[in-house]
């Protein structure tokens, strides 16, 4: 994902207090990357990722409604083919409407809810145009319609600054997974004032190395154990998990 506004600091406090744990808790998990993580037609290796300790790989599949990332079936296979669990996730595109943006990520990401498949990702970092109300009333919609034909608990990703502003903090989205973009050194992300009490991943660079993949690359961590990660990956056919 592409961060365009400059994310600030703060300091987490434990989960026993109700919000963000220490990343010493949250095992950096994998990367997620896009067409940018194959300059000139390079290809990654999916087997030296998983090989270097990381459990999961994100990939980008859509973006609006004319977009299909050209690398995600390739990436999506051998990431599977690795062992890593797998996700995905659709760039919004908040100027076009979100109905038709939920039924084509869906299409396009038909096979993502078996076995190791984590549920599908809204990537919100832009507005359209939209203020507030209607960026909410956009993100909504697209819950709706892409729920129902995935069965799962759509996690949303976004970033703090994106979040107070361009949505007005809405607390609406507070029961989706918080997948949080936060480049602050700490030890624990900022979290957005949009009512969530803890996150699921947290994006802690965008500058990251890997064996097998040869540009930089977006790290995340887990809130939890990878136990818990891998049942999280298996919670098929089940909406909510």
């Amino acid at each position: 994902m592409i961060i365009t506004a400059t994310i600030a600091t703060t300091v987490g406090l434990t989960a026993t207090m109700g919000v963000t744990p220490a990343a010493s808790a949250a095992p950096q998990v994998g990367p997620d990357v896009s067409s940018h993580q194959h300059p000139g037609g390079a290809s990654i290796n999916w087997f030296a990722v998983r090989a270097s300790g990381q459990q999961i790989a994100m990939v980008k599949a859509t973006e609006s409604t004319w977009y299909v990332n050209p690398y995600f079936v390739s990436d999506s296979l051998a990431m599977r083919a690795a062992g890593l669990i797998r996700g995905t996730y659709h760039y919004a595109d908040p100027s076009r409407p979100a109905a038709p943006q939920a039924i084509f990520y869906a299409t396009v990401v038909l096979g993502q809810n078996g076995i190791l498949d984590l549920p599908p990702v809204l990537d919100l970092e832009h507005s359209g145009g939209l203020g507030p109300r209607a960026l909410a009333a956009w993100t909504r919609e697209f819950f709706a319609v892409l729920e129902p034909l995935t069965g799962r608990k759509t996690i949303l990703y976004t970033y703090p600054n994106f979040w107070n502003t361009a949505m007005g903090a809405t607390r609406e989205f507070a029961d989706h997974p918080l997948w949080i973009a936060s480049y602050n050194g700490r030890s624990a992300p900022q979290m957005p004032r949009g009512g969530w009490r803890t996150w699921r991943f947290w994006q802690f660079t965008s500058s990251g190395y890997l064996p097998g993949v040869p540009t930089r690359v977006d790290l995340n961590r887990y809130n939890g154990s990878i136990a818990s990660l891998r049942a999280y990956g298996n919670a098929i056919n089940v909406f909510g998990s």
